[in-house]
């Protein structure tokens, strides 16, 4: 059984995704680009006109996971699996969820940053304060900025979510709608959040960095070679098809 193979090949490239979000980190915790992250979030606050901030709210929504990302990929997942006779797809499911919730929430929790919305609501903090990572909140203030978990979360799912729709089509899918399936979610997701100052700018980098590690990392796995149970012969055929 051999891991399945990723464009770019090789580990050179999570190595380098990897090194990024740590030299980031470690430059945030330094001090380094602060001054960048207030600047960014001062100018959202300074130009959100009702229509544009609405508008972003709304693109805002392709983020959530438990009522869109999860049931939209459960549901693919199914009718994959009942398509093509196999719970393999929902093993993938599975696996993003299990690879989303032992690294991002974790990582949120270590670093404690606070959103830049801590200054304008609870806990009302200074934004120098705020923008601090590895920072001493307040008990009870909202302290899970850093990676944007949107953004991440984004790269995974629908990712997932691009790989079911293609199998559900029997690789019938085109080049085009995949790409804007698998890509532009996290983009406008990593505009928008930043806008309306729920993260900080270099939350979505980080974000960016740690969801394509994730996301290469679970679709290294090779799902249509993983044993399974006796019991599940007659389920478990391949399902895995690319556009």
């Amino acid at each position: 059984m051999r891991l399945a193979p990723v464009r770019p090949g090789g580990w050179w490239f999570d190595t380098l995704l990897l090194a990024g979000f740590v030299a980031l980190t470690g430059a945030l915790a330094a001090g380094h680009l602060l001054g960048l992250d207030l600047a960014v979030s001062e100018w959202a606050f300074t130009h959100d006109p009702t229509p544009l901030y609405w508008t972003a709210r709304v693109f805002n929504l392709l983020g959530q996971g438990g009522w869109l990302l999860l049931p939209v990929s459960g549901a693919l997942a199914v009718a994959v699996a009942w398509r093509r006779h196999t719970v393999r797809p929902l093993l993938l499911v599975a696996g993003a969820f299990l690879i989303t919730t032992l690294t991002i929430g974790p990582l949120k929790l270590w670093t404690d940053r606070a959103a830049p919305t801590a200054s304008v609501k609870e806990p009302f903090l200074a934004p120098e304060e705020a923008v601090e990572i590895f920072n001493q909140l307040p008990v009870g203030a909202y302290s899970m900025s850093y990676p944007s978990g949107h953004v991440a979360n984004a790269i995974v799912w629908y990712g997932v979510i691009a790989l079911l729709l293609a199998c559900l089509t029997a690789g019938r899918l085109p080049v085009g709608p995949y790409r804007l399936v698998r890509y532009a979610p996290p983009a406008i997701l990593l505009v928008t959040t930043t806008y309306l100052n729920f993260h900080w700018l270099t939350d979505g980098l980080a974000a960016l960095l740690l969801g394509l590690l994730l996301d290469r990392l679970l679709h290294r796995v090779p799902w249509d070679d993983l044993p399974l149970p006796g019991r599940l012969r007659r389920w478990d055929r391949p399902f895995i098809q690319h556009p």
